[in-house]
């Protein structure tokens, strides 16, 4: 099989040449970072190409942004995606630009080698691998997904609101409606969000931490309110 690679740290990029290598794959090419990625796969025509998630020189989404242009540009070019660590949006957006031949696996997965060199084949040979911790993440985010389209449009302004870390007064006075109205839409949220009533009053929190983690809004002012824990449960 001829591979590239695009992985900027030099011990693992040398790594994964000597253990293609010696599996009898042809490495093309294995770059630093992904600045001439497309002219090097059109002009060694991989069948599978290795990409690391974050690449020079942010070393944020260079590399799956790559990959993702590459599946855009090239469907049937195999690609697979490390990370170091489980990169859930970049996991998802991946996952969704693309059908089969797509594999996204934590580095630590290619310590074992045998495991690693069989993703590979399945890989190539159009299925879609994904990493164990990849998968749990996902699904959990998923879980939280189908919590917040339980929110009426209204419960999820009143969340909204509770993320910028607004009272229940702040909150009626925004939405022209009475405390009594508000502390029941917060009330809806907390059920129809699993939360249960606690001692402490972090429901709240943790009502405001469900928002951000969907995709929510943070405070628009830097330094701004946080979320209170200690009234307006």
């Amino acid at each position: 099989m001829r591979i590239l690679i695009c992985e900027d740290s030099a011990l693992l990029r040398e790594g994964l040449v000597r253990v293609l290598e010696d599996a009898g794959h042809d490495v093309v090419a294995a770059l630093a970072d992904a600045t001439h990625l497309d002219e090097t796969v059109d002009e060694t025509n991989p069948d599978l190409t290795i990409i690391d998630v974050r690449l020079p020189p942010t070393w944020t989404d260079e590399g799956v942004r790559a990959a993702i242009a590459l599946r855009a540009r090239l469907p049937r070019l195999a690609v697979l995606v490390l990370s170091q660590y489980v990169e859930e949006r970049y996991a998802s957006d991946l996952i969704a630009s693309s059908d089969g031949a797509l594999g996204y696996l934590l580095k630590d997965r290619v310590a074992d080698v045998s495991d690693f060199l069989e993703a590979i084949d399945r890989i190539a040979g159009g299925a879609t691998v994904l990493d164990p911790e990849v998968v749990a993440q996902l699904l959990n985010r998923r879980r939280k997904d189908e919590r917040m389209q339980r929110l009426t449009d209204r419960e999820a302004t009143v969340l909204a609101l509770i993320a910028e870390g607004r009272s229940n007064q702040a909150i009626a006075k925004t939405l022209h409606v009475t405390e009594g109205s508000v502390e029941k839409h917060i009330t809806a949220v907390f059920q129809k969000l699993d939360l249960e009533p606690d001692e402490s009053g972090n429901r709240r929190v943790l009502a405001a931490l469900a928002h951000l983690e969907h995709g929510g809004s943070r405070p628009a002012t830097p330094g701004g309110p946080t979320p209170q824990m200690g009234t307006n449960r």
